[in-house]
């Protein structure tokens, strides 16, 4: 009998021990000695099953490999190829540069050294400075586009507090202003200050003839400066009759005051006009225009004479606001309880981007120069930005914040 026990414990363990470590609990052993582990085990960096005693990391997109047969890039790689396997935790170890799980996102240089934040590629928003782009009349509100590309939610980098800038945010900004200088090449020549226009248009429908009346509504404006700090006004009553002859003056007067009484005389010179379109109908492009009277007639965005369309002009002309400046953002929310400013917002019509609160910096309404006399430099071009401390260090004979006075001539 006890020959027989023992026989039978000899063959238990052989057929107990016919996998490697039995697949160190991580698996099921087959019946051709074969362990199959269980998910995110195995061994080697080929993850084959052997004695499934290691960790396999996180897959994600891989910044760079090798195209396949089709020419397709970023396939899934482990750690995405930007860090080392620790086959004991699972968890990958990133290069410099690299953090997340599967090291699948770039760091942010420096942490934006504590004076900004780190974004998505894909959450960056369009910037409305005139040094983003070049075409006029473009709808200039700031915006998220939609970005798909392969690093879509990978790629990162710092966007700035106000009064910070360089990749990493570490330096402070300096102020800007006109180079005292820059001259006009011919003095009888019209002076241009920069002017920015926009467009207000009212909701309107064709099927039901029916208009939004702005009249006592309130919006406000947001200006940016080129530090890159926003100021917002308090709220702007919308006034007039449609004709130009009863309350236009009121709200030329309201909106100009409103940008004066911005902190730190941020806007310390500025003019508004204000124009009532009389038209009867608005295309949104030349193609559509050329249709009128056809039976696409119907479909176009039909606005009538008068009141419901407004034009604002506001001209820069203080010596903090020379040469070209941010756009102006139009606030036309409805904003009650809880917010600031409190504002009842605008009925404006959104059927054409470019009729809504649309903004472009014009010299001259009859001219497609836009390109005002003066310009902006840091420390006016008259001395050297401090930027462990955001002051313009001036050269001799020139001084104020932004260098833009001259003491002696040089």
């Amino acid at each position: 009998m006890m020959r027989v026990v023992l026989v039978l414990a000899v063959f238990a363990i052989q057929a107990y021990a016919a996998c490697d470590n039995h697949c160190s609990g991580h698996g099921t052993c087959g019946t051709d000695d074969v362990c199959t582990c269980y998910d995110n085990w195995g061994i080697g960096q080929d993850h084959d099953s052997g004695d499934c005693s290691e960790r396999v990391c996180p897959y994600e997109l891989a910044w760079v490999d090798t195209p396949d047969r089709q020419g397709k890039f970023h396939k899934y790689v482990e750690c995405a190829g930007r860090g080392i396997c620790d086959r004991g935790t699972g968890e990958c170890q990133c290069f410099d540069g690299y953090e997340g799980k599967g090291c699948a996102r770039t760091t942010c240089p420096n942490d934006c050294s504590g004076h900004g934040t780190c974004e998505y590629i894909e959450d960056m928003s369009f910037g409305a400075t005139w040094t983003d782009y070049s075409t006029q009349g473009f709808d200039t509100d700031p915006k998220v586009f939609e970005f798909s590309s392969w690093d879509a939610g990978k790629t990162r980098g710092c966007v700035c507090d106000a009064t910070f800038g360089d990749v990493d945010c570490s330096k402070r900004m300096c102020p800007y202003g006109n180079d005292v200088l820059d001259v006009r090449d011919d003095l009888y020549e019209t002076q241009y200050d920069n002017v920015q226009q926009i467009t207000f248009v009212a909701n309107y429908q064709n099927n039901t003839g029916s208009i939004t009346d702005l009249n006592g509504q309130t919006f406000a404006l947001t200006f940016t400066s080129k530090l890159n700090e926003t100021f917002t006004t308090i709220p702007i009553v919308f006034s007039g009759d449609g004709t130009g002859a009863y309350g236009d003056a009121d709200m030329r007067n309201d909106v100009q005051l409103a940008l004066l009484s911005l902190p730190n005389k941020v806007i310390d010179g500025v003019t508004v006009s204000l124009t009532r379109m009389n038209t009867s109908y608005l295309y949104p492009d030349a193609d559509q225009y050329s249709k009128a009277g056809t039976s696409a007639y119907n479909n176009f965005y039909r606005v009538p004479d008068g009141y419901n369309v407004l034009q604002m002009r506001v001209t820069f002309t203080g010596s903090a606001v020379q040469g070209r400046q941010n756009f102006l953002t139009v606030e036309d929310y409805e904003c009650h309880d809880g917010c600031t400013p409190k504002l009842t917002g605008l009925g404006l019509s959104y059927k054409y981007d470019h009729f809504n609160s649309n903004i472009t910096n014009v010299v001259d309404p009859y001219t497609a120069n836009n390109i005002a006399d003066f310009n902006s430099y840091e420390c006016g071009r008259r001395g050297k930005c401090d930027y462990g401390t955001g002051l313009c260090q001036c050269f001799a004979g020139y001084f104020g914040d932004n260098c833009n006075t001259l003491t002696t001539l040089v």
